[in-house]
Parts: C-alpha cells; sequence; structure tokens
C-alpha cells in the first residue's frame, strides 16, 4: 500500500465517522458502486487520476451516480474521489473499506466479527465451498446469492451483506483472506483488535474473558477473541494479532528444543 492510499484511507473514514444518515442502505450503495468502478478501467482511471482536478472528479461521480444513490452515498464519494491514490485499483479497495465501515457502524448490535469469522471456518471446512466462491469462472452475482442463502437467519443483516458483497469483486484476493480484512476493518470501526487464539481444545468463556482482558491490557486496546481448535498446537495456545504472534504451545517448546539439541 502506497503512502498516498494510507494518507486517503485515513481522510475517507474520518469523513464517514463524521457522516450523518450512514445505514446499511449506504453501506449497500458504496458496494455497488465499488463493484461499478472495478469492472471498469476507464471509470476507475478517471476518479483515480491525480492529475485531474478534484472538482472534476467529483463531477464524474455526480453525473455516474448522482441519480442512483443517497446524498450520505455520494458525499462519501465525493470524499473519497478527493483523495490521491497510489493506485485505481487502491480506489476501488478504498470504497469497498468505506462499505465495510459503514456497515458496521450502522448495526453496531450485531457481532459482525464473530459471524464472519464463523463463516470464515465453515468456508476452510468446505473445499467445494471455497472453490465455488473463489472460481474464476463462476458468475459473481451466483456466488453473492449462494452467500446469502447460506447466511440468511444464521447472521446479521451486515454480515450477510458484507460477505455477499466481497465475494461478487475478488479481484485476485481469496475468499478468507477477504473475510479476515473485513473482520479487521469492522473491529477497528468499533475502535478494538481481533485476536485469533489456536488451542488444542476448546476455551470456556471465562477463558476467553481472561484472555481478552489480558491481552487487552497488553496491546492498549480492546481486544476481541477468535477462538480456532486445532491439534498441532498439542497444548496451551497460539495467538495472532495482526503481524505478531505469541506461541505458547507445547509444540512450539518442543521445536525450540529440538533446535537447540541439533545446534
Amino acid at each position: 500500500m502506497g503512502s498516498a492510499t494510507t494518507q486517503a484511507l485515513a481522510a475517507t473514514t474520518r469523513a464517514l465517522d463524521t457522516a450523518s444518515d450512514i445505514d446499511l442502505g449506504v453501506a449497500g450503495e458504496l458496494f455497488a458502486v465499488a463493484r461499478a468502478v472495478g469492472d471498469s478501467s476507464q471509470l476507475s482511471g478517471a476518479l483515480a487520476d491525480s492529475a485531474a482536478d478534484p472538482a472534476a472528479r467529483r463531477k464524474v461521480v455526480q453525473d455516474v451516480f448522482g441519480r442512483a444513490v443517497s446524498p450520505a452515498t455520494l458525499g462519501l464519494l465525493g470524499a473519497a474521489v478527493d483523495q490521491r491514490w497510489s493506485s485505481s485499483a487502491d480506489l476501488v479497495e478504498g470504497i469497498e473499506e468505506l462499505a465495510i465501515r459503514a456497515a458496521a457502524r450502522a448495526d453496531g448490535a450485531a457481532d459482525i466479527e464473530d459471524e464472519l469469522f464463523r463463516f470464515s471456518r465453515t468456508v476452510a471446512a468446505n473445499p467445494e465451498l471455497e472453490l465455488a466462491l473463489g472460481s474464476r469462472r463462476g458468475d459473481d452475482a451466483a456466488k453473492g446469492t449462494l452467500v446469502s442463502s447460506l447466511l440468511n437467519g444464521r447472521a446479521s443483516t451486515a454480515t450477510v451483506l458484507i460477505a455477499s458483497s466481497l465475494v461478487q469483486q475478488p479481484r485476485e484476493r481469496r475468499v478468507r483472506r477477504l473475510l479476515s480484512w473485513a473482520m479487521r476493518l469492522v473491529a477497528d470501526q468499533r475502535g478494538r483488535t481481533v485476536a485469533t487464539v489456536f488451542t488444542a481444545v476448546p476455551l470456556s468463556e471465562a477463558q476467553r474473558s481472561r484472555l481478552a482482558a489480558t491481552l487487552s491490557t497488553r496491546y492498549g486496546t480492546q481486544v476481541s477473541v477468535n477462538a480456532v481448535v486445532d491439534p498441532n498446537v498439542v497444548g496451551g495456545l497460539r495467538v495472532q494479532i495482526a503481524d505478531d504472534v505469541i506461541d505458547a504451545s507445547v509444540a512450539s517448546r518442543l521445536a525450540d528444543l529440538r533446535q537447540r539439541l541439533a545446534g
């Protein structure tokens, strides 16, 4: 990610935080715009052209989407195209990020992170499903319909919207990576971070709570815990938060001991 995109994402997030009338309809419109812009190299190029005046880029947004989206969505799109992006692909992903954050804000009561995590584990456990959702040959709209049918009644409306929208425009990104990205964005929008914990046996609710409290203290922010049972852990646990890995498993200690003996 280039520095221009990093700054652009920060600016669009601030625009979302100060915007009003943000609901799931706005999130859905942003996802639809991201698909439309991503499907047109001419449109994405025009909107991401840093040499063009921002007013000209806003006019393109107005001309193309003005009658199709709400004023709230139009305002967020204007804020997005006002920024400089490192590439047109980054702009498309930036609009998707706005959509995910908008959904997280619109449905604050839903446990979106946990629902996305559970769906990610379902995909991981079903290779045929992962192949169907990740295939380049499959119809994108049909992928979205499939995800909606799997999640309807089992997850919140916001989660269904996020998951079904992302699989319709993977752009060379694996489904589980997309879901993990969405989880991190939802958590960040809500002022917390996500820890994935791998253990040999399931954690009790009390253990999850204690671990979340310990990690929150260590990282200085609220941490939400997603637990994965992995027999390879052997004992103890392994925690992953972003790029940090805390490995306190028996398997890790044995591997370390073997390395020391071999050295």
